[in-house]
């Protein structure tokens, strides 16, 4: 595959979305989201879970998926989480594991 038919793959979007919406709830509702994103998380629905997660604006449970796909080796989707949760550290620390990839990508 040729460099030209490899960026013609990439989506025009590019590979992140990296917005929330912020979803005016109220707090009784904001709770029972979370709540249930948690039972989501537990029983493994993480997709689902990130869903109710960003819909309720929950950072830690943000953080947790973003751990979570670290552990997976996912750090692409791991660092969308933390930004989405505004966690700097950890955003940061990925970046920084991204940038030694690349680096020794240009020394090969």
């Amino acid at each position: 595959m040729n460099r030209k038919d490899m960026l013609a793959g990439i989506p025009k979007e590019g590979f992140l979305k990296l917005t929330r919406e912020n979803v005016d709830l109220p707090e009784e509702k904001r709770i029972a989201l979370i709540r249930k994103g948690n039972d989501l998380f537990n029983q493994g629905r993480f997709d689902l879970a990130k869903k109710v997660f960003l819909t309720a604006g929950y950072n830690d449970g943000l953080v947790r998926l973003g751990d979570r796909y670290m552990g997976e080796k996912k750090p692409l989707e791991a660092f969308r989480m933390y930004w989405l949760a505004r966690h700097a550290a950890k955003r940061d620390h990925v970046v920084e594991k991204m940038s030694l990839v690349i680096k020794r990508w240009l020394h090969e």
